[in-house]
């Protein structure tokens, strides 16, 4: 299955805020995500530059950042908006990344 990765930027002192919404995640959400083929997502964290690093198997081409027109998407975004570097859209900022290397079983 292919996978994407990205990264994002969180605001300073925002990592136990950001860690628990996510352990929160709104069910609806989780569920469009696996719906569209989305899964094994993880975002990790740089502390030293607040940069988010995430990664994410995905089915079918779309990823998680290709869902805008989703409202429960566009309610995530904003309800993310306060903690992290966003576009106008409140969408996160995101940077996609070239896989570079790949170790498989």
């Amino acid at each position: 299955m292919p996978r994407i990765a990205f990264k994002m930027k969180l605001n300073p002192g925002m990592k136990e805020e950001y860690r628990k919404r996510h352990q929160q995640i709104w069910p609806e959400l989780r569920q469009l995500l696996l719906s569209r083929g989305i899964s094994n997502y993880s975002i990790f964290l740089d502390e030293e530059t607040n940069i988010l690093f995430a990664v994410q198997n995905v089915r079918g081409g779309e990823n998680s950042q290709d869902l805008s027109a989703e409202p429960i998407v566009q309610k995530w975004w904003a309800y993310m908006a306060d903690i992290m570097e966003t576009n106008v859209d409140q969408s996160p900022v995101s940077v996609g990344l070239e896989e570079v290397f790949r170790l498989e079983e």
